[in-house]
């Protein structure tokens, strides 16, 4: 299988032994839009899928509040989606916003790559998810990688979800493998938990034999973002403090819980606007009581999903948007008895965390490595996926 870089030529391959296979090291772009929809992840990374070599450049390009819009009306317009692969008039545009706004980032990442004398040889393409439904073996993520490939004569690998999806899995979280890098790298005490709080809140939870149990947890910063959002115009709450003059009221937050969500033991996975009910449960609230609220159901949630293990939590990891909320952190911390540090705490990544993990997983679908696992996604048994684009005349 033949990579083109960014240059043009074939890539000089540098062999890795594993398990008995030669493995192939890459330097690789990867990129994640998550479904907070606040703006679009890079950052390159050195791998073979397995190893850890060299972390490098990262970058991010926001969404604009008008890209926002086009993208929450193409999530409400995919809604009714049978078919993965068709597109209304909307969708058709907001991918092309999503293809357009990615390629904007690259560009810039390849310079910067370049400048620290690194020559990207493959880009992994998550794309921007706007339906998730595995109850009915359907996942939806906007984006052309084709032309994203074309643009830049390298090879793309994209569509990481849907093998798993088709054999039965939840699609989610894929994650969790670069999880077990992070913590082996880190030599971590085991048992852990390395906690993404994105639009969604995910969790990997690593045992001492090194099993993986992942799943999403619950809401992450999705409702949060929108209630800001609706009240006030802003995108998020910035250093949690408006919830931080807020109240949590028990009542709906117990309302919230009994959602039937958190009665299914994992693995499972989220789609964006599942809790979206929850609006309407504190639209009469004060603008900080409704934030404390939504921050504590983020935080609770988590706390409940940490408990399904026999072996107590030693430390929780946290990365994404939701590390940079103070009052999320004091919730969750409340929650549990377990060490709570951010991804940056560790000399990790808060904010490129999951941009550094699908550069990982491209390498691991180059090298037929699994992406999933039963006890991450509930597939059968380990699978590989994601589909690689190669550069081509149009």
């Amino acid at each position: 299988m033949e990579i083109v870089s960014a240059n043009g030529v074939g890539v000089c391959y540098v062999p890795v032994l594993y398990q008995g296979v030669m493995m192939r090291n890459f330097t690789s772009l990867g990129l994640m839009s998550g479904t907070s929809m606040d703006g679009i992840d890079g950052a390159v990374l050195v791998t073979d899928g397995e190893m850890l070599e060299r972390f490098g450049p990262t970058a991010y390009r926001p969404f604009s509040a008008g890209e926002q819009d086009i993208l929450q009306a193409a999530m409400a317009d995919a809604v009714t989606l049978k078919d993965r692969t068709a597109r209304s008039e909307l969708l058709k545009q907001a991918e092309q916003l999503v293809t357009d706004a990615h390629c904007e980032l690259i560009a810039g990442l390849l310079e910067k790559a370049r400048a620290e004398k690194m020559n990207v040889d493959v880009i992994g393409f998550h794309g921007q998810t706007v339906l998730h439904r595995p109850d009915i073996h359907l996942t939806v993520q906007l984006g052309l990688p084709q032309k994203i490939a074309n643009r830049f004569k390298i090879g793309v690998v994209a569509d990481f979800r849907a093998a798993d999806v088709a054999a039965g899995g939840e699609g989610a979280p894929l994650v969790p493998v670069m999880h077990l890098a992070l913590a082996k790298t880190a030599k971590l005490v085991l048992p852990c938990a390395v906690v993404n709080i994105g639009g969604v809140a995910n969790v990997t939870i690593i045992a001492k034999d090194d099993l993986l149990t992942a799943f999403d947890t619950g809401p992450g910063n999705a409702l949060l973002n929108d209630w800001l959002r609706t009240k006030t115009g802003a995108a998020m709450d910035e250093n949690g403090a408006t919830a931080a003059k807020g109240k949590v009221h028990d009542d709906i937050l117990q309302k919230l819980m009994a959602d039937d969500y958190f009665k299914r033991p994992p693995p499972k996975s989220l789609d964006r606007d599942h809790f979206r009910y929850a609006m309407a449960l504190v639209a009469d609230l004060s603008l900080e009581d409704g934030a404390a609220t939504l921050t504590a159901f983020t935080a609770e949630s988590l706390a409940i999903g940490l408990r399904i293990t026999d072996q107590p939590i030693q430390q929780i990891v946290i990365a994404g948007g939701g590390a940079h909320n103070p009052s999320l952190l004091r919730e969750l911390k409340k929650r549990t008895n377990a060490s709570v540090v951010t991804a940056d705490d560790m000399g990790w990544s808060v904010n490129f965390m999951e941009a550094q993990a699908f550069a990982f997983l491209a390498a691991r679908s180059i090298n037929g490595l699994p992406l999933s696992f039963p006890g991450t996604t509930g597939v059968k048994k380990p699978l590989t996926g994601g589909v690689l684009f190669q550069p081509r005349g149009e």
